[in-house]
């Protein structure tokens, strides 16, 4: 049976305090309203204490003091996820933001990044040495939730996953022991944790594989809306034979009304791409001629500049404290009849921050099995998230309205299952699709090491009987 605030006694709190080197947050503080928020403003969630962990040792003793007090344990790094998995009612939340050293080896080319780290603070630490990991394309995302999830980004289709170029993990485990997880020690925990996303430890750490990533061609090209069909059909059709260093995602967006944009843009729904070429600049031109040629497009917004500049793009349009309801599916093949029910529901998107991306996982992503990590997707060859977000609560229902009736709509045209990290509170049915043959090995992993499922604040994988 779980605890609440109320059933905890000020001795216990008082123990937790003497071996915790962070701020412990109660519904008393002053602080406790900041400190509950999260990503999504959408939700509103109220945690029995909130505890800001400062380093390794914080966090075992918060995780003993949920496992001890019998309190649901909410895990929160960058904050960033969509459907609020870092709060809880009524529970302890263990915050790792506070956690955020990134150090580079440059012998190696690797990087170990602390679990409540940005990848803008990975970006900043390796873009001065020309390098990069695989990552999303916002630079708030936290690394823990997008790495334990897949990592899907800008630089996929040439040097695949996030989970694909992680090469440790250092993990507290429900038990409260501190264990390296890597290819050779604690190898099915390593397998578990890349894609399996929190329900396997607190990661304190992780080490990634670094790219010489330094100066990238990219950008925007936006057609106009009632161009979207022919657009996809030829985006359909042309990524998966271009080189894999160039990665570029669909999008029906409404254009901000930002110095960047042609001020007649402003504030016009349109279809576009979002290109990434990590190759040699002097191709580029090349790479970028079909683009360049086909439409043509109304605007071509692709130039060069630092990777850090793309990462950091949507950044001002996507800051929290937001309301967003977002669906997702994983997509196999774009049939002409799922392009016209994108091109139909595409045009309305209700706000001028909702749209439907469609980021490619094909290239170097398709280089590993389904079964060689839990990211068990690796066949498919697009991750589609439809977003309604608005910062106005009173459009929270308008958002979550038009979301819903999209996915409806293109969901049986779809693969089954979805990139967890795009998924709300769907039900253990969806989370079983979206590992498919592997939930019944993660299952069983799941009672080897978190048998009472203390880590349970996620897309749940439930221990195995």
């Amino acid at each position: 049976m779980e605890a609440s605030m109320k059933q905890l006694q000020n001795v216990e709190l008082d123990e937790l305090r003497a071996h915790f080197r962070g701020d412990v947050i109660l519904p008393s503080d002053a602080r406790y309203d900041a400190a509950r928020k999260v990503y999504n403003a959408m939700i509103d969630k109220r945690p029995a204490l909130i505890a800001f962990c400062t380093d390794v040792a914080d966090v075992i003793v918060a995780v003993g003091f949920a496992r001890e007090n019998e309190l649901l344990l909410a895990v929160r790094g960058g904050g960033h996820n969509g459907g609020g998995l870092g709060v809880c009612d009524g529970g302890l939340v263990a915050d790792l933001s506070r956690m955020r050293g990134v150090r580079i080896d440059l012998e190696s080319r690797t990087v170990r990044v602390d679990g409540g780290c940005t990848w803008g603070d990975v970006d900043h630490a390796t873009h001065a040495f020309g390098l990069a990991t695989p990552s999303g394309i916002i630079s708030t995302t936290g690394v823990g939730g997008l790495t334990l999830g897949g990592g899907i980004g800008h630089l996929s289709r040439k040097y695949g996953l996030s989970v694909d170029n992680l090469l440790e993990a250092d993990v507290v485990l429900a038990d409260g022991r501190f264990v390296t997880a890597s290819p050779k020690r604690n190898s099915d925990l390593f397998w578990a944790l890349r894609g399996g996303g929190g329900n396997f430890g607190v990661v304190t750490s992780f080490v990634f594989r670094l790219h010489p990533v330094k100066t990238i061609v990219g950008g925007p090209t936006l057609w106009e809306l009632d161009q979207s069909e022919k657009v996809l059909r030829w985006y359909r059709d042309f990524l998966p034979s271009a080189p894999h260093e160039l990665n570029g995602f669909f999008a029906f967006l409404t254009v901000p009304p930002a110095p960047t944009f042609p001020e007649a843009l402003h504030l016009k729904k349109m279809c576009g791409v979002v290109w990434c070429y990590c190759g040699p600049e002097d191709k580029a031109d090349r790479v970028f001629e079909p683009i360049r040629k086909f439409g043509p497009p109304a605007l071509y917004g692709v130039q060069p500049m630092p990777f850090p500049m793309l990462q950091t793009a949507f950044d001002p349009l996507y800051p929290a404290g937001h309301q967003w309801y977002w669906r997702a599916d994983f997509v196999d093949e774009l049939s002409d009849a799922a392009v016209a029910l994108h091109a139909k529901h595409g045009a309305q998107m209700p706000s001028m921050q909702s749209g439907m991306h469609l980021y490619p996982i094909d290239g170097a992503v398709h280089t590993a099995g389904n079964d060689d990590a839990a990211f068990s997707y690796r066949s498919s060859r697009w991750a589609e998230v439809i977003v309604g977000v608005d910062p106005d609560p009173a459009n929270a229902g308008r958002i979550t309205d038009w979301t819903k009736r999209y996915f409806d709509a293109l969901h049986p045209h779809a693969a089954g299952g979805a990139y967890v990290n795009f998924m709300m509170d769907e039900g253990q049915e969806r989370v079983q699709a979206t590992y498919r043959g592997n939930y019944d090995r993660l299952a069983k992993l799941k009672r080897k090491y978190d048998p009472q499922n203390l880590f349970r604040v996620n897309q749940n994988i439930r221990p195995a009987a």
